[in-house]
């Protein structure tokens, strides 16, 4: 054993735990001046990460040293804060002063060590010092590049990013000043900014199309996929259908089934039948088989498990499948055979599944309809109902089961939000953006019913018989938020007794019908939703609160989403006899899938949203000097947020609003001298300008518009 090993194995008994040079040189009888034969084996130690020095010169592991494992959350006025990976020991963030950084940015995970602070004012609080830089959380970086005669700079869109990528003046001459690019981060220099090359130039500064293709690379999102990817979709694309692959499946050919979607929808991955058989309804749900052109671990699945998710934007989508597979074979196109995974369920008039099963099938789409084109049926639009006469019952019969499924779902206590989404709508040819107002119709719902129905009778199929799975859950609210969340509703004038420590579906269910007919009802939804935990994918069924549902999954989408081509593969292996088999392949895979897709979802929701407001703000900027009725949507101390009818929330600050006034936390309120302004009020409001870097617009408030109410009942 060397004396660096045996060193370390001192650490590791705890006789050098904890103490600094000249402790540790008497415990081994090193004379103190002789240290210097001590201090590069202990630095050595440090570098490879077995030990860590603390800021007073003291050694030891992570654990003997108490160190904090966590994320970086910087500013970019140098600091930053900690986000500690262990919430349940450190449930707050720690306080980085930028002295204590150590060449840490935005996004690193960090070893920290906790430092006692106090203040003039002999007040606590929690910092810490970064003591090992474990791992960078940017590889590359989006911003504008901006050159001198001595070198080139980008200057990170994240603003809490602190420092700009040096880029040498060789690397970078013929590119010009003030673009839109990418970084790739080359090293990161101790006490230096960081150094890179730009590997992409999306465009002009000011270009609207560069902004937001910089959004998509800030997230790590990209259009292409690997020649090799697409060369595999395009075989399999060739693969098509062949005799042998009806043979052994059902046939659903002779079958009635239509696929509703969106008008502009292109991967079509879920088909419906349905009738009547004497008091029961016989529901299909034809959902694509996407993984018999996509076998596990192939390049195809290497990459779809990469992306996650398709990720869908007002002017494009980024398919987690190339279109050959998307797009082509495996979208449930009108009028071609196509391979599916069906589950097909017998279901009482009470609305409860009798019986089910899931069998490989084989089926031919008779229509390509609309949610605008299903809600005009049911309207009895006659251009329509001659276009599709021979469809007509089976949607009213859609509708007629639909019902009762809600009915059902509402009994157990489902909770059902009414949350706002804009429509962004964007018109290639003339680049116009249209928002037209909130609107959902039922024909959505027909389609939501079935699917949920779907989703719940796999998954508790699977749980009965104890297969690895990958579970959709959803869990409770924790019971700080459910309180926050209570009070919040008594102040609106509503009766909220729950327990906060063990909240169920139907104590939110009952507030949503008490609440319904306040003006601050959308605002009730949205604080509820806030409430919430977010919703993730596990290898554990945990249940799903917000449908009320002790078993869940996500089945009906595996053309866009990675967890419903696993589990497709599992129930296939399972249906055709090789459960075993399903298990040995599959049961330590799950957890790790169920991670990344969670983490997908996270990134795409994110980079949607954020790309969803450089349209809003867009859309605004054609309108600054209008006027419009909006409702308050949140109350700040620093102003208000009011959103109109299309949803596009716009920020009233609170030096506009003259006079003197005091936020009330507990009940969303700005008071002031004879005036108040809460949540889910109707204003009065211009619109005065956007800010495109903050991608948020700007209203004056005109007048406060008083509004007959109606209180609980």
């Amino acid at each position: 054993m060397s004396v660096k090993e045996r060193i370390f194995e001192r650490f590791l008994d705890g006789s050098l735990a904890n103490k600094n040079v000249a402790e540790i040189c008497k415990i081994l009888s090193i004379p103190y001046r002789e240290r210097t034969k001590l201090l590069p084996i202990l630095s050595e130690l440090c570098e490879e990460g077995k030990l860590y020095k603390t800021e007073t010169g003291k050694f030891g592991t992570s654990e003997q040293l108490g160190l904090i494992k966590g994320k970086i959350s910087g500013n970019e006025r140098g600091f930053g804060f900690l986000v500690p990976d262990d919430k349940e020991k450190y449930p707050h963030d720690f306080f980085i002063p930028r002295k204590y950084m150590h060449g840490a940015f935005h996004e690193d995970v960090v070893l920290a060590e906790q430092i006692s602070w106090t203040s003039e004012r002999e007040t606590e609080r929690d910092e810490a010092r970064i003591v090992k830089i474990l791992e960078r959380g940017y590889k590359t970086i989006v911003g504008v590049f901006r050159k001198d005669k001595r070198a080139g700079y980008l200057y990170p869109d994240e603003k809490k990013f602190s420092a700009p990528v040096y880029i040498p003046l060789a690397n970078c001459h013929k590119i010009k000043n003030g673009v839109k690019a990418v970084a790739k981060i080359t090293e990161y220099p101790h006490g230096k900014a960081p150094g890179g090359e730009i590997v992409e130039v999306l465009g002009a500064e000011d270009d609207f199309f560069a902004e937001e293709l910089s959004i998509i690379r800030s997230y790590n999102l990209r259009e292409e996929f690997p020649t090799a990817v697409e060369k595999e979709a395009q075989k399999q694309e060739k693969r098509g259908i062949t005799a042998q692959d009806i043979a052994s499946r059902k046939d659903f050919r002779d079958k009635l089934i239509v696929t509703i979607d969106g008008e502009d929808t292109r991967d079509i991955d879920d088909a419906i039948s349905l009738e009547k058989v004497g008091e029961s309804y016989l529901l299909g749900v034809h959902i694509a088989d996407v993984s018999h052109y996509v076998e596990a671990r192939s390049l195809l699945d290497n990459e779809a498990f990469e992306r996650g998710t398709s990720v869908y934007f007002p002017d494009s989508v980024l398919p987690m499948l190339p279109r050959a597979l998307s797009n082509g074979i495996c979208s449930l196109n009108e009028g071609e055979d196509r391979l599916t995974l069906s589950c097909v369920m017998k279901i009482d008039k009470h609305g409860k599944v009798k019986n089910s099963e899931i069998v490989e099938g084989v089926i031919r789409s008779a229509h390509k309809m609309t949610y605008t084109e299903i809600t005009k049926i049911l309207d009895g639009d006659k251009a329509t109902c001659d276009k599709y006469a021979d469809v007509i019952d089976t949607v009213h019969l859609f509708a007629e089961l639909t019902r009762i499924l809600q009915e059902k779902r509402s009994k157990k206590g489902s909770v059902t939000l009414d949350i706002k989404e804009a429509k962004i709508l964007f018109d290639r040819e003339t680049n116009e953006i249209t928002i037209p107002d909130y609107e959902r119709p039922f024909s959505y719902q027909i389609i939501e019913a079935f699917m949920v129905l779907a989703n719940e009778t796999v998954a508790e199929y699977m749980h009965s018989i104890e297969a690895p799975f990958i579970y959709r859950v959803h869990e409770k609210p924790s019971e700080e938020k459910a309180k926050a969340f209570r009070a919040f509703a008594q102040g609106l004038g509503l009766t909220a007794r729950f327990n906060a420590e063990d909240v169920k579906p139907y104590d939110y269910q009952n507030l949503l019908i008490k609440g319904k007919d306040l003006p601050s009802y959308s605002v009730l939804n949205r604080v509820m939703l806030r409430s919430m935990q977010k919703a993730r994918y596990s290898a554990e069924n945990l249940g799903h609160f917000g449908l009320a549902s002790d078993c869940y999954c996500h089945f009906t989408s595996p053309i866009r989403r990675y967890p419903d081509l696993c589990i497709h593969r599992i129930v296939k292996d399972v249906i055709n006899g090789k459960y075993a088999e399903a298990v040995s392949k599959y049961s330590g895979f799950v957890e790790r899938s169920a991670d990344q897709s969670s983490d997908r979802e996270r990134k795409a929701t994110e980079a949607e949203r954020d790309v969803d407001d450089l349209y809003k703000t867009m859309f605004m900027s054609e309108h600054i000097g209008e006027e419009y009725e909006a409702v308050i949507s949140g109350v700040t101390s620093f102003g208000l947020f009011a959103e109109l009818p299309n949803t596009i929330e716009g920020f009233i600050p609170i030096e506009s609003l003259y006079g003197t006034y005091k936020f009330d936390e507990a009940k969303f309120c700005l008071i002031g001298s004879g005036k108040s302004y809460s949540l889910g009020e109707t204003l009065k409001i211009k619109v005065v300008d956007v800010d495109f870097d903050r991608r948020r617009t700007e209203f004056r408030l005109l007048q406060k518009i008083e509004k007959e109410t109606k209180s609980e009942e």
